[in-house]
C-alpha cells in the first residue's frame, strides 16, 4: 500500500447546483489528467452526453465543466484524500472526507446528492443530514460491468429528469 496521500479533486459546483453527483474518489486516469471521470471507459461522460443531446465526450474538459455548471449539475467526490494502490474503491484506505456539511453553503440551491456506486453512498449518513433528497446510482466505472449502458443510462435519467436535469 502506498503511504503517500493522493490528494483528490476541486468540486464543480456553483451556486446554480441543483443536484450533486458525489464519487468516492478519482481515478488513476482521473488523477493524471486532474480531471474527474477521465477513464476512457467510464460511463459518466457518455451518460451525460446520450442524457442532454451533446457531446461532452467530443469537448474540451473546460467546456464539459462550463456545460455540467450550465445545466446545474455538480460533481464532487466522498474523499479529499486517502491511501490506495490503482483505482479500485475496495483498495481506499485512510480516507479522508470532503466538507459535505459545507455543501449547502457552496450550493444553496441543492436539491439532490446522487451517490455515484457503492462506496460513495457509505457516506449517505452524512448526505442526509443536509436536508435535500439522497439517492444511490449504479456506479459509471468500468469496474461496475454488471449494470449495462442503457441500464445505467435508465436510473440516471430517471434521477436527472426528477430534478429538471433531463
Amino acid at each position: 500500500m502506498s503511504t503517500t496521500a493522493l490528494q483528490g479533486l476541486p468540486p464543480v459546483i456553483g451556486r446554480e447546483t441543483r443536484l450533486l453527483v458525489l464519487g468516492s474518489f478519482p481515478s488513476v486516469a482521473s488523477l493524471q489528467a486532474r480531471q474527474y471521470y477521465a477513464h476512457p471507459r467510464n460511463h459518466f461522460w457518455p451518460l451525460l452526453s446520450a442524457l442532454w443531446g451533446v457531446d461532452l465526450v467530443g469537448m474540451p474538459y473546460r467546456a464539459r465543466l462550463a456545460e455540467v455548471k450550465r445545466r446545474g449539475l455538480g460533481i464532487w467526490d466522498v474523499y479529499a484524500s486517502c491511501r490506495r494502490e490503482g483505482s479500485l474503491d475496495s483498495a481506499i484506505e485512510a480516507g479522508v472526507p470532503n466538507d459535505l456539511a459545507g455543501l449547502r453553503r457552496r450550493a444553496p440551491k441543492l436539491e439532490a446528492v446522487a451517490h455515484n456506486g457503492g462506496e460513495s453512498a457509505r457516506a449517505m449518513a452524512v448526505t442526509r443530514t443536509l436536508g435535500v433528497e439522497v439517492m444511490r446510482l449504479p456506479s459509471t466505472s468500468p469496474a461496475n460491468a454488471s449494470w449495462s449502458f442503457e441500464r445505467k443510462l435508465a436510473a440516471w435519467r430517471e434521477a436527472f429528469a426528477a430534478h429538471g436535469l433531463a
